[in-house]
């Protein structure tokens, strides 16, 4: 089984962050969103591996080559950012002669059986309850629970089950198939061709019968607040927060945090639920509930609820005061 991961993705709810690092490299409870994915699937078995590499690919693909050294893996450029579906169709020729795919969308973190799904003896969709299912691929039930109808983003839901970005595909040959008829025909949704029509297609056409599974937390981090709370969750969490830290200089560390190689911190107060990256200095800060980034410098702050890049320094506002008596001062 190959495993098909889009991450061409520009990231625009995240932005600055996303400006120069791509999504799938921010770091989340001490380590990049992608490699979540990848050990994940390294765990069940997968040992073939697609990316479809866009917005600032090369990070993607440096990071990749030099984390997973040893992973076979093909790297696909998608020149035209035109919807799920067409980034599944620039891979396939990298998809030749395969039969069976799982597909993960490069920017989500989802806490599933992973082998139960793999293991499902049909294509499996992984789903969850959504509050506004208008922003999603929603899968219809008929009256004996079976997947009858996909569609991507209804005006009018009348479901509420959504798409995760999570789909094992039996029947990859029928999925190229469909993919290939909206693109040629030029059938789009929302201006672009999403893969819930292609599937969709499949049900229609070829009869594909697709089963889903519910996931037990399903983390998209496209915005900051959520990107925030995963987070916080995972670290708190068995295993993902750091142990054994070193003593940081007149430092008091509250966990869970996760904190890299080679800091340096000093006259401080980190956490909870903070994500440091390797070689970053701070000095003379409060810093809880934030991810800050890889080689950055934080000085007289104090931080919370904020994600700080890599190579980013902030010092904070000093001031020296002369105060007579009676005297009142604000810097709010």
């Amino acid at each position: 089984m190959k495993a098909i991961i889009p991450v061409a993705g520009v990231g625009t709810r995240l932005r600055p962050l996303t400006y120069t690092q791509p999504k799938p490299l921010i770091p989340v409870a001490g380590k990049p969103i992608i490699s979540f994915i990848i050990d994940q699937l390294i765990e069940v078995g997968v040992k073939e591996f697609v990316f479809i590499v866009g917005y600032l690919g090369e990070k993607i693909k440096h990071y990749v080559e030099e984390a997973y050294p040893n992973l076979e893996k093909t790297f696909v450029e998608q020149g035209d950012r035109d919807g799920s579906g067409h980034a599944i169709w620039t891979a396939r020729r990298a998809l030749k002669g395969v039969e069976e795919a799982i597909i993960v969308f490069g920017d989500i973190i989802i806490d599933i059986d992973l082998k139960a799904f793999v293991d499902t003896p049909n294509s499996c969709l992984a789903v969850r309850k959504v509050m506004d299912p208008r922003d999603f691929g929603i899968v219809e039930f008929d009256e004996d629970g079976n997947v009858l109808k996909l569609i991507e983003k209804p005006n009018i839901p009348k479901s509420n089950m959504a798409m995760v970005g999570l789909y094992k595909i039996k029947e990859v040959p029928l999925l190229l198939k469909a993919l290939k008829h909206n693109i040629k025909k030029n059938i789009r949704t929302g201006g672009e061709f999403p893969l819930t029509d292609a599937l969709m297609r499949m049900v229609e056409q070829d009869e594909v019968i697709f089963t889903t599974m519910d996931v037990n937390n399903w983390y998209d981090c496209g915005k900051i607040e959520i990107l925030l709370e995963t987070n916080a969750l995972l670290l708190d969490k068995e295993g993902y927060a750091s142990a054994n830290l070193p003593l940081y200089e007149n430092s008091i560390i509250i966990n869970p945090v996760s904190i890299g190689k080679k800091c340096d911190i000093k006259n401080s107060i980190i956490g909870p639920h903070v994500t440091i990256g390797e070689h970053t200095n701070i000095s003379n800060s409060i810093v809880k509930n934030s991810i800050i980034g890889n080689y950055a410098a934080i000085k007289e702050v104090i931080l919370q609820n904020s994600v700080v890049g890599n190579d980013a320094g902030i010092t904070g506002l000093r001031q020296s005061l002369n105060i007579g008596d009676n005297t009142e001062i604000d810097f709010s």
